[in-house]
């Protein structure tokens, strides 16, 4: 007899990646000591390699750095990044070369809380195939702090505007997840502190149905650029019902014929130095082995 599968538990929805989160840096140097030598990330050797911008790998996904003035994300990016200690040993030893500026960090139970020079926090958690699939570095999800009362209509959004799958929650508080790839979510978490004015920072995802959602952004007025041909971007998320503004993030939507969709990524073993470097051990193996062969 045939083994029966749950085939809906390997559904994506419209969204297949988290590409990268991009938020401007004023100072390209302080970027790399926080990025590279601070978290153990990698800069891309191919793209973006003057000092007027940045790409960060991690894993298959990216922060990208553009100068300019400081953007903060209002919330929270998540790191899986394995070897806490070898973490904690980087941060502290970028420390001193980042006095002055709002660098620290901060070990919990769960995670340790990185904040960049400029204030954006990161949540850095070791490897967990169950909560973050079979990484060893990559982006699982972003974690946005929206106003009180919109996480429901946020969930609404997604999956009419969008295709892509939400699930609304009540728990120490109301937080919309929604499925943006696999093992990757953007989160909406409720807060009643007051936030702060939108700066620009964006995400990127790519996504398969292309036209369907631009054609119901479009209809809502809801289309903030068209880029290229395999690119556009919208900014608010909306009441359906309403057409109440619920949160301003901007999302780049890149379709996946798009050149750059699922380009290999250099990611560096930040344990390989020159005083105890050991030949074949130059690359970061960034996903889990497998745990079962099918013949």
């Amino acid at each position: 007899m045939n083994e029966k599968f749950d085939r809906a538990a390997e559904d994506l929805g419209n969204s297949i990646h988290l590409e990268h989160v991009n938020v401007q840096v004023p100072d390209q140097r302080l970027a790399m000591l926080f990025y590279v030598s601070g978290l153990g990330l990698t800069r891309d050797p191919y793209l973006m390699t003057s000092d007027d911008n940045m790409w960060i790998n991690v894993g298959r996904s990216q922060f990208h750095l553009p100068a300019g003035k400081a953007q903060v994300l209002r919330g929270h990016t998540a790191l899986v990044i394995s070897g806490r200690k070898a973490l904690l040993d980087r941060l502290a030893s970028v420390a001193p070369r980042l006095a002055g500026t709002k660098f620290s960090y901060r070990e919990h139970n769960d995670y340790v809380e990185a904040i960049c020079p400029w204030g954006n926090r990161l949540r850095c958690y070791e490897p967990d195939a169950d909560r973050f699939g079979r990484i060893t570095l990559g982006i699982p999800y972003v974690e946005f702090d929206v106003p009180t009362g919109h996480a429901q209509g946020i969930a609404d959004f997604y999956p009419d505007i969008m295709g892509m799958p939400s699930h609304f929650k009540n728990g120490d508080a109301n937080v919309t997840s929604v499925q943006v790839g696999k093992n990757q979510n953007l989160l909406f978490r409720e807060t009643d502190r007051p936030l702060v004015d939108y700066d620009g920072h964006h995400v990127q995802i790519y996504i398969t149905n292309f036209s369907g959602p631009h054609r119901a952004l479009a209809e809502r007025n809801l289309i903030f650029s068209e880029d290229n041909p395999y690119q556009y971007r919208f900014r608010d998320i909306v009441d359906l019902e309403s057409g109440k503004h619920l949160f301003t993030i901007e999302h780049e939507v890149r379709s996946a014929t798009h050149p750059m969709f699922l380009r290999p990524l250099v990611n560096r073993n930040p344990a390989q130095t020159n005083r105890t470097f050991a030949e074949g051990y130059d690359q970061w193996l960034w996903a889990m082995g497998p745990n079962r062969y099918d013949g």
